[in-house]
């Protein structure tokens, strides 16, 4: 683990402490995910809104804290803001407002929503002969959704070579219906599939890089709570459990002590 990603993983256990809110173990499967993106794709954080960025779209909605974080560490916000997370009237919801906070794109939350407003975006720059791209990052249990498999089609069907799809392949879904052999399946629904280790920053953003002529899909080998022995292996447990002081202190510790 390198030392920015270790950081984003204490910034989310202190607000989560601090907050009550926030799905941890979710966030840390996907924060080597998004600085893969965010150092991959083209984006001015001093410039928000400018016309010339790439979108990115974090569909999994309720990993919000950590998208906060790498947004904070990417320079778009002040990290000391996050203190109000999850707060009334507080600009830092438990699902982002792209309304509110500059890079957060699309509101998500509803899971497999995120990807079909990914797809149309999408098409909207291949119909303006835009050489912008989009990024978007599903998770596993939210694959179980219909709408995620009917946007991969419409992708493939009009050769939206400028969407990358990544999917947090974290096992959340092991309790329940999981999606089996998944790099097949977006292979079979027309997307240029490959698998990577979704903690390795470098091959991540090699994949990320590749030419594909398809659209591209990122099946992201992660641990959710990766980082922390004890969310890793505490996983629905720690699901929607913010830490007190005395586990803050317990992970993080667990954070200092894993180095790769």
């Amino acid at each position: 683990m390198n030392d920015r990603a270790k950081k984003i993983r204490k910034d989310i256990l202190r607000i989560s402490h601090e907050s009550g809110h926030g799905h941890i173990p979710s966030c840390f499967s996907v924060v080597e995910l998004l600085c893969g993106v965010y150092d991959t794709m083209n984006h001015r954080p001093s410039q928000p809104s400018w016309d010339g960025r790439d979108i990115f779209v974090l569909s999994k909605g309720h990993a919000s804290l950590a998208h906060y974080c790498v947004l904070a560490e990417y320079g778009y916000i002040d990290v000391k803001g996050l203190s109000s997370f999850g707060a009334h009237m507080s600009d830092y919801g438990c699902h982002a407002d792209c309304l509110k906070v500059p890079g957060v794109e699309v509101s998500t939350g509803s899971l497999g929503h995120g990807i079909g407003v990914a797809v149309g975006i999408a098409l909207a720059f291949k119909i303006r002969k835009s050489a912008r791209k989009v990024y978007v990052v599903i998770g596993d249990g939210e694959a179980n959704e219909g709408s995620v498999w009917e946007a991969l089609m419409v992708a493939s069907g009009l050769k939206l070579d400028n969407l990358t799809v990544i999917l947090d392949n974290n096992k959340s879904q092991s309790r329940g219906l999981e999606v089996s052999e998944p790099e097949k399946k977006f292979s079979a629904f027309g997307c240029a599939a490959s698998t990577v280790n979704g903690h390795d920053i470098e091959a991540l953003k090699k994949a990320l890089r590749e030419m594909t002529g398809a659209p591209r899909a990122i099946v992201a080998d992660t641990v959710k709570g990766y980082g922390s022995k004890t969310l890793s292996g505490n996983m629905f447990e720690w699901h929607r459990k913010a830490p007190n002081k005395e586990q803050l202190e317990a992970l993080i510790k667990e954070l200092d002590e894993k180095t790769v």
